[in-house]
């Protein structure tokens, strides 16, 4: 008589309906972002909290007293008779560095692009400055705008007397947007100029058998295909201008008056020359606020003013 003999599979443990594949490749991406995310929570989120908690309270450091005063100091906003001056200096400082800072580089990096012996050198020579010290760079530039600095004695040479370019209104900003020009102009140039060495040259070449003069292959070619680099810059740049601080610190300390009193600046002096902590985290909402706004509008036209090659 045949025994049947039963046949047993090994049991497998059955997988969890929870820890699945995705849910496994999931995590694996959650962690790789996780420093990042910290980084974002711990040096931004937490302190643009502190600095709205601090904004509802006054500080005084000399009576260690800390004081909730709710919306006193966004009222102290609204009435401060300097603030309409001064936000007015940072829009006239923001546009003309924008301005000058594009399209100085757009023309440098069109000249620059070019296949010539040597040419590398100019591109190292007009980048150097970008990786100088920002302090060294600006005290340079103290001394040479000087009322007897060497601008000035370079004028005097063919009998033109300079003006006292620090002191006076009409001057002063003027000055100070050309530093930081001259100091920044460097790497809108580099990126420039990777976007124009990525443009095809088949689109210039059918332009020239087409008879499309030099100015006509800029506009329509050269310009739309680098739309994505000019917004880039665009975003660098007007957010860069709005956080300068350490050139009116040193060339002008705000002045004459309030002429170069930028946001920044006017912040600064409100909370660590005055010592109106409170005040002063105000003004840093402020400024966020005017940067997101910025940003944001500028993202949101990139639909308008950016061409992207299919």
């Amino acid at each position: 008589m045949a025994v049947a003999q039963e046949i047993t599979r090994p049991r497998h443990r059955p997988v969890s309906a929870f820890w699945t594949i995705a849910r496994r490749d999931s995590l694996a991406g959650f962690l790789f972002i996780a420093p990042q995310l910290i980084g974002i929570i711990v040096f931004v989120l937490i302190p643009l909290g502190l600095v709205f908690w601090y904004s509802l309270h006054e500080w005084n450091v000399l009576a260690n007293t800390f004081t909730y005063t709710g919306a006193q100091n966004y009222r102290m906003l609204i009435e401060d008779g300097n603030l309409l001056e001064v936000l007015g200096a940072t829009g006239i400082f923001s546009a003309g560095l924008v301005v000058f800072n594009l399209s100085l580089a757009l023309l440098l990096a069109v000249l620059l692009n070019q296949k010539l012996a040597g040419i590398a050198i100019f591109r190292t020579l007009f980048f150097s400055p970008v990786v100088v010290s920002l302090v060294a760079w600006t005290i340079v530039w103290g001394f040479l705008l000087q009322k007897n600095g060497g601008i000035n004695g370079m004028l005097l040479m063919v009998g033109i007397e300079g003006p006292n370019w620090l002191r006076e209104e009409t001057t002063a900003m003027i000055s100070v947007i050309v530093v930081q020009v001259f100091k920044n102009v460097g790497l809108n140039m580099i990126l420039f100029l990777a976007a124009l060495q990525g443009v095809p040259k088949e689109l210039y070449e059918a332009a020239r058998i087409d008879g499309a003069p030099a100015f006509k292959q800029f506009r329509r070619i050269t310009l739309p295909l680098i739309s994505p680099t000019i917004l880039l810059t665009s975003i660098i740049t007007i957010v860069g201008s709005l956080q300068v601080f350490a050139q009116i610190a040193v060339l002008t300390q705000g002045g004459p008056g309030l002429s170069t009193t930028v946001l920044v600046y006017y912040l600064y002096q409100q909370a660590f020359q005055f010592h109106f902590f409170g005040y002063g985290s105000t003004l840093s909402i402020l400024l966020f606020l005017i940067v997101a706004v910025l940003t944001f509008a500028q993202w949101q036209m990139r639909k308008r003013i950016v061409f992207y090659e299919s």
